[in-house]
């Protein structure tokens, strides 16, 4: 099970204590027509931890970030943010509430720069209506200057200064990816969700983005839930992981133990079924 143990050298930071409970998911299961994607899975989240979901294609990782931030909404089950229970919770307000997210397959504006991507990240906190924008005079000049000088901070800290007025359909995929997140990050979330961060990148764009992650959650204090099939970055950078295999949890804890379970290893290894 080589994949299982091989690392990035990317030591984890020494983080803050982790916190309370921030999103308990409660006997989860999500079916479309007589296909079962989930079925009756609870884990929770800690503030300010990094969570990571793993499993083998097909296990039910996506339509589980999919679950906690509203584009799915669950037959069964119940899923409380910060204590409130949450039903049929949509995109824009899990948004609102501070649930941000990247994607598997990248969801830029190809055709803007890099700077007008990061931007769109803040539209929730945009309190001025189109008209006022359009006039940019008073109280909008002073909300776009505003929220410039915000993502002006997230370009900073994720170092891509240099590509700041490109358009991002002219960038490689490790920086287009890099965009992404700062999108994410522009939008100031509590919990952030990322989708394979670091499909498709070589070695040392998987170390830049694990240096990024770990920078998120120890300096903005940000709680990050991570699918990511790369075991050896699981295993370096997460507090704790859930293993699904076939739409149900098969392990859960900490990196060493699930490293061990013999369920995960079997389902890695294509074993259990």
């Amino acid at each position: 099970m080589n994949d299982m143990t091989q690392t990035l050298e990317t030591p984890v930071a020494g983080r803050e204590r982790i916190g309370g409970v921030i999103l308990d998911l409660q006997n989860i299961s999500l079916r479309f027509g007589g296909v079962k994607a989930l079925t009756d899975i609870s884990f929770d989240v800690r503030e300010h931890e990094i969570r990571s979901i793993i499993g083998p294609n097909g296990a039910g990782k996506s339509s589980m970030l999919n679950v906690i931030n509203g584009v799915y909404h669950p037959q069964e089950g119940r899923i409380l943010f910060r204590g409130a229970l949450r039903e049929k919770m949509e995109p824009q307000v899990a948004a609102a509430q501070g649930i941000a997210r990247t994607f598997q397959n990248i969801a830029l504006f190809k055709g803007m720069t890099v700077l007008d991507n990061i931007m769109t990240g803040r539209n929730l906190k945009m309190k001025c209506n189109l008209f006022q924008h359009a006039l940019f005079w008073g109280a909008a000049q002073k909300e776009e200057i505003a929220h410039r000088i915000k993502v002006e901070e997230v370009i900073d800290f994720l170092e891509i200064q240099s590509i700041r007025n490109t358009p991002v359909g002219r960038l490689p995929y490790g920086l287009q990816k890099r965009v992404e997140l700062g999108r994410a990050l522009a939008a100031e979330p509590e919990l952030l969700l990322l989708d394979e961060p670091m499909a498709g990148m070589n070695v040392e764009e998987k170390q830049d983005m694990c240096r990024f992650i770990l920078d998120v959650n120890d300096e903005y204090g940000t709680t990050i839930v991570l699918i990511e099939h790369d075991m050896g970055v699981v295993m370096d950078i997460s507090d704790r992981v859930v293993v699904l295999d076939y739409g149900k949890k098969i392990g859960d804890g900490a990196p060493d133990e699930v490293k061990n379970n013999p369920d995960v290893i079997a389902a890695y290894l294509g074993t259990s079924h």
